[in-house]
Formats: structure tokens, sequence, C-alpha cells
């Protein structure tokens, strides 16, 4: 058996910086990560981190109290306000932390770090390394990581959430090269392990980026919020749906349709392409639905007056990707973009110190739901939030185990799931069955993209229900097809499918049961908001038969809602 005071599992901006803060008050801490941290899905994001440092010429009047206001607006006011300013509050200091710890942030003409607009900002306060900000900053904390002499085990994949009498023990994980379960005690654990955008087939998402990390404590009796509200990128390029940074519109560049129209200004005329993104997307997917889409699929993202120079010094890592997967180069010739789904708003039910309902057991990043980003993410916030609220993890769990009056407690519950947990994947290989994982995969995110996507209705969102609860049904019959113990990587997609399935239904159930469209959640047949009926956050409680919803009220005590208009 393992032991680490503090374990937090998932390698990538949140893990690694709540990591760092316990390290710092020389607390003894591991990262578990599914893959190497360096390979976390944070390396992916492009466009900006934000914070009101007023760097930007057109933004010396920007302010923490305004930056506040563009997330809460830009949520639909289903953000909790109170966690959204201790975010927008303490983002100077985080950032200029990253700065004076080597992040190679792009610069302005006076040397300090460089800003750009972003949708659904009154000012450009989003700070950027050219279009590869998760990059830079990942790799920023992992040097710190090994400053600090962090332990990590890397290859790892936690399987469950130890939790005895209302206090979370420890976990149990399966260790890719050896094929063994393991079981790590720890006076806390703080989960960091990512969105959950796999569970949909049109992601920007990498592989990793599943819904296990939500599922383990959703089983366990954890409750996770609002997971209706996901979030589609309105520029994913088109056919592979890899991301096309917002950025892109930040530095200038433009939308058009079939007509030749920036067809923007149907949707948005104040803010054009840099409108929030949920009424970006359903904006594009309207023109292409409406046939004003290039092959009846696609609009145009436009770069080509922005010129040579600047799509190099900017935007290199765009450049990039579109002459790679699609032999084209924007400096002469426009992308083809479509939405796709992104983020995901929901997640673990925490606080902004990312406590939960259980003792010891902590959340930070997008597997978390503080409800800083209600429902809509404004883009250049979710860097903002695995930073802040990794740090804020932290430095709680130190204060929880310093508070501790006993340690290394729990043995015998740790024992006891680990032998649960070697049935279960004995039994696993003992299924009989002929189903194919990969099939049921794609059945889900077809389903998904189809049928609880950027516009939803009551009846499909009902045939999406009944085909999630046949697929539940079928991976029962699910056998993984390589028997080996080592690196068997079709063991581990089928915990990662249960668990997409899991959540997935309570997406879904979530968001049958929202009668109004906020943000994210578009209902064509409940096209308006509905703050008299539907001002609350949305709880799913795990039972056997299926997810046990309750609602709670959203924290409006600064900026009361008003319609938002753009």
């Amino acid at each position: 058996m393992f032991y680490d005071k503090v374990l937090v599992v998932g390698g990538g901006l949140a893990g690694l910086r709540a990591a760092i803060a316990l390290s710092e008050n020389n607390i003894q801490v591991a990262v578990l990560s599914m893959v190497h941290p360096l390979r976390s899905h944070s390396l992916a994001a492009q466009g900006g981190i934000n914070a009101a440092l007023q760097n930007n010429i057109h933004g010396v009047y920007d302010s923490w109290e305004k930056h506040a206001y563009d997330t809460i607006k830009g949520s639909d006011f289903l953000a909790d306000q109170n966690a959204v300013i201790t975010m927008v509050k303490e983002a100077p200091l985080r950032v200029r932390e990253m700065e004076h710890w080597g992040c190679p942030f792009s610069r302005n003409e006076l040397g300090l770090i460089a800003q750009r607009p972003f949708g659904g900002a009154g000012f450009p306060r989003t700070c950027f390394a050219s279009d590869k900000t998760g990059h830079a900053l990942l790799h920023t904390l992992y040097e710190q990581a090994i400053k600090h002499e962090i332990k990590f085990y890397d290859e790892w994949v936690v399987t469950r959430l130890v939790i005895e009498d209302g206090v979370c023990r420890g976990v149990v994980a399966l260790e890719l090269k050896s094929g063994e379960l393991k079981a790590f005690q720890s006076e806390a654990v703080i989960f960091a392990t990512g969105g959950c955008g796999r569970i949909y087939g049109n992601t920007t998402n990498s592989l990793i980026s599943t819904a296990l990390g939500i599922a383990i404590p959703y089983k366990e009796g954890v409750a996770i919020k609002d997971m209706e509200f996901v979030q589609f990128h309105p520029t994913t390029l088109y056919g592979t749906n890899i991301l096309m940074t917002e950025g892109c519109r930040g530095e200038g560049g433009y939308l058009i349709n079939n007509l030749g129209e920036r067809f923007m200004s149907r949707y948005a005329i104040d803010y054009m392409e840099l409108a929030p993104r949920d009424i970006v997307a359903r904006a594009i997917q309207t023109e292409i639905l409406e046939g004003r889409g290039f092959e009846n699929a696609y609009v145009y993202l436009d770069l080509r007056h922005l010129g040579a120079e600047k799509i190099i010094k900017r935007l290199p890592g765009i450049r990039d990707i579109c002459l790679d997967f699609a032999g084209i180069d924007p400096i002469t010739t426009p992308i083809p973009v479509q939405p796709g789904q992104h983020y995901s708003m929901g997640g673990i039910d925490c606080n902004e110190d990312g406590e939960t309902s259980i003792k010891g057991f902590f959340a930070a990043g997008e597997c978390a739901c503080i409800s800083v980003h209600g429902a809509n993410r404004l883009g250049g916030n979710s860097l903002l939030e695995t930073i802040v609220f990794g740090a804020r993890a932290g430095n709680k769990a130190m204060e929880y185990i310093s508070n501790k009056k006993k340690t290394r407690e729990g043995q015998s519950a740790l024992e006891a799931t680990l032998k649960d947990e070697e049935k279960r994947i004995e039994n696993m290989f003992n299924r009989q069955g002929a189903e194919l994982p990969i099939k049921l995969r794609e059945e889900l995110g077809k389903i998904m993209q189809e049928k609880v996507g950027i516009f939803r209705k009551e009846e499909e969102m009902k045939e999406a229900l009944e085909k999630i609860k046949e697929l539940q049904e079928r991976i029962k019959k699910v056998k993984p097809n390589y028997s080996g113990k080592e690196f068997n990587w079709p063991l581990v997609w089928e915990l990662v499918l249960e668990s997409n399935l899991m959540i997935a239904e309570v997406i879904t159930l979530g968001a049958l049961n929202r009668t109004e469209s906020r943000g994210s959640h578009f209902r064509r047949d409940y096209p308006k908001r509905d703050d008299i009926n539907w001002l609350k956050h949305t709880l799913a409680n795990y039972t056997p038969e299926e997810p046990k919803l309750s609602y709670k009220d959203v924290d409006t005590s600064h900026f009361k809602p008003v319609e938002r208009r753009y």
C-alpha cells in the first residue's frame, strides 16, 4: 500500500498548481496521472488567460469589477458571484506569478504581458503566449514541480475513491505498466482530472478527456452539478474538430458564410465575432442549417486580411495545424470551421476552496464545478480557473490535514476496496458477449452530438436517454479483447466507456428537466430564459436506478440578473 500525505489525481494545470501550493508549505504530496503531465490536455489550450492587468492601450480602464461582471453576464447569470469575484481578484496575482516563474508570455511594445480581446469581454484582458498559452503555462508549472521535487506516479489510472464514514481515505489505481491494482492511502485527495468531452463525438478534447474523474466520486455519493451545460466552441477545423482558438477572432479574424457576409451582424451587432461562445456557436450552426454554409457543413474563418507577419507571430500554431491537417495556409486561404464540443461547465460540486461534501476530498479545474462559469464560460477564464482554484484547493488541503488529530486511518477500508476492485476487473474479463466497445463509444458520441448538442428538444433528448440506457445494458456484454496485464488499454477504455455512459445520462436528464434556454443550454421548445423557475443549479446524486436530481440557489448577491444583450 502506498502512502502520501496528499494525493493529487491529474497532472494538468490545476493538479500541478495544487501540488506546488502544498509543496511550498512542506507537505508531502504526490501527483498521479493517466499520462505524463506534459501530455495533459491543458497543453492544448491555445488562446489565453484572463486578468485585468490594464496592459493593452484599450484596456486602461479595466478592473476586477468589470472582469467579474463580464463573467457573470457571460454565464447568463448562473455563476455564483462570490466565487467569480474570488477568481477575478486573484487573477493578476496568479498571472504575474506565472510570469515570474518564467512563463514566456507574448509582449507588447512596452515589454509588458500582451493582452488581446476575447469573446464577451468589455476590454482586451486575455494574456497569451502566441497561440500556445496552455503549452507555455503547463511547462512552467512542471518546471516548478520538478524544482520542488514533487513525486509523480505517471501512467496510473484511478478506478475507485475510498470513503469511510464520510471521510476520504485514498484511492485504488491501476498501474498501466504492470496491470496491477494498488491502494493509495492519503490524508487528503484532490481530483484535478479535467473535462469529459469524449462523451461527444465532435469534440476538441484529447482522448484522455473522459468522464472517469467525475464518475468515480459521483458513484461514491459526491454530488455533481450543472452537467447539462456543455460548451460548444464556435470554431473547430472542419472534419477533425481540432480547436481554432478564439485568439483568431481576437486578433481580428472574420466569420464568413457562402454569401460572403460577416453574418455575426445578424446575431450580435455590437460584438460581432467576439460575442460569447454560446451565441457565436449557435449563429454558425444556424447559418449552416439555413443553407448559408459551405457544403451545408461549415463556414469560413478568414484571417487573410491580418497579413502574413501577424499570423506568423501571433497565430503560428493555428497555421501549423491548418498546414498539417487541412493542407491549407491561412495566410492565403480561409479556414473551414464548424462548432464542436469543447468544455463542461458542470462537474464535482465544490466550493471556492475545492471542498466537497466528503471530508478530505477536494476538486479543482474542469472536473470541478465551483460555479464560476454558470451556463456559459468566457474564453480565457478556464486557464485562470485552473491556477486560481488549483492553488486554493492545495492550500485548503494543507489546512485540513494540519487540523487532523489522527493520521494514516482507513487501512481496512482501502484493503476491502482493493479486493472489490480486483474482483470487478476479474469479472470484466469473464464476461460473455461480442459487443465491441469502439462501436458503443461511436454510438454514444453520435447520439449526444445529434440529440443533446447545440440545439435541444424534448423528444430528441428522450430518444437520447433511451439510447444511453440501451448502451448501458449492452456494455455488460463487452469483454476486453486483450487478456494481458501490461498496458491493457482495452480494459481502460472499457472503464472509461462505463463512466461516459453514466455521466451522459446525467447530462441528458438535467437538460430534459431544465425547461428553459440559458447560456449553452438552448431548447427550441423553450427558447426563453426563465429566471422565475430556473435560476438555480442542478445537483445530481447517484442511485443504481437513475440519477436523482435536486436543485439549489444561485448566488446573485452582487449583480441582479438582466436580459443578456450583445
